[in-house]
């Protein structure tokens, strides 16, 4: 297997910087706006769609703190900061889950139907083209820095993809056929995927934490 130059190290760093600055801003625009016209055209999947586009900035600020960390001190033991990134990102899919769930019985609870659907068609085109150029970014980076909270980023960013398919997919049957349960029956179907990636991001974070303890153990030895 090839080796990475220490060159190619610090700027596969400088992207993975820039990638969570990118998702950090992003995200948090993307949710402003989703929230302002889910209230506005009484859109609960598209308010739902906005509370997780702040959940994701949730996730890039973990790894945000742990890229910055690592390039401030380079010869601290990495793990250390990984085991904080997944647990960030861990947390961010469990609520993820729960908001899910909250937005979905209510939707079948109340039966509530949106003013209209053209902002939620819109904003998931919109994300979904940007959510797949950073999946393919991070993972891309993670794979070469060997970093698991990058990917475990990069599986929370897929996530958001799959909520942008469900918003879409709602719009487009709402708007042609009325159906205003079809957004609930998807994001039951997603709750199940968020809990599953939260609870292996908390795995890989204690595997980390194993290994640090182990390395403690044989200097110790």
């Amino acid at each position: 297997m090839t080796q990475i130059t220490e060159p190619s190290i610090r700027k596969y760093w400088q992207a993975a910087f820039w990638l969570a600055i990118f998702t950090i801003f992003y995200n948090l625009v993307e949710g402003l706006v989703s929230i302002f016209f889910g209230v506005q055209d009484e859109a609960l999947t598209l308010f739902g769609f906005g509370v997780d586009s702040f959940i994701e900035v949730l996730s890039g600020i973990g790894i945000l703190a742990m890229v910055l960390r690592i390039r401030s001190h380079p010869e601290t033991p990495r793990s250390q900061f990984e085991r904080t990134a997944l647990r960030i990102t861990g947390a961010s899919f469990y609520l993820l889950a729960v908001g899910l769930a909250a937005t979905a019985i209510y939707n079948l609870f109340t039966g509530h139907k949106p003013e209209t659907t053209l902002p939620g068609l819109i904003i998931s085109i919109i994300s979904i083209a940007v959510m797949w150029a950073l999946v393919w970014g991070k993972r891309k980076v993670g794979k070469a820095l060997k970093s698991t909270p990058i990917l475990a980023d990069a599986n929370c960013t897929l996530v958001c993809i799959y909520m942008s398919l469900v918003l879409l997919g709602a719009s487009l049957i709402y708007q042609f056929t009325g159906f205003s349960l079809v957004d609930s029956l998807g994001a039951i179907g997603l709750i199940y995927f968020s809990v599953r990636e939260g609870r292996e991001s908390f795995e890989k974070a204690a595997g980390l934490e194993c290994e640090c303890e182990d390395e403690v153990c044989k200097s110790e030895g």
